[in-house]
């Protein structure tokens, strides 16, 4: 009877293998794609979505939607937070005070690289938190209260 190879731990060689394959080309800045990898390593897609996970966990990779896992070089690395944490640091980042103009949509696109629909509905949530006036166009966002550490966590 052959003996046959143990799944368990198949997704762990795999993640090494691409690790490995990373760290000796820095010039990589994408993952294989999915298929060619069920194809080398003759293994399920759900393997190799365990295997990207676990580079994933390790800030190795980060998915891209509507494209391929992109390789994360040390420097690389994003603020994984919801936009709405983020530009809740906005009010201590920038030293607003009760009453100051918060940065405009446009501004707020720019610095973190997010479309308007996406800064729009962030600062909907930082108004429904009572933090900020209300925007509209030709009108400027402005600090209603000052938002404390916990506060801006739970966004």
């Amino acid at each position: 009877m052959a003996e046959q190879a143990s799944p368990r731990g198949t997704f762990q060689k795999i993640a090494d293998q691409l690790k490995a394959q990373m760290d000796r080309d820095p010039e990589m800045v994408e993952l294989p794609p999915i298929a060619e990898v069920m194809h080398d390593h003759q293994v399920s897609r759900g393997v190799v979505l365990r295997a990207f996970a676990m580079l994933q966990r390790d800030g190795a990779a980060e998915p891209v939607p509507g494209g391929r896992w992109r390789v994360v070089r040390e420097g690389q690395r994003t603020d994984r937070r919801p936009l709405a944490e983020r530009l809740a640091d906005v009010f201590t980042d920038d030293g607003l005070e009760v009453g100051a103009a918060f940065p405009s949509a446009s501004v707020l696109c720019e610095r973190f690289g997010v479309s308007r629909p996406t800064v729009t509905k962030a600062l909907g949530k930082l108004e429904a938190a009572g933090w900020l006036s209300e925007g509209r166009q030709g009108k400027v966002r402005t600090v209603r209260a000052l938002p404390n550490r916990e506060e801006s966590s739970s966004l």
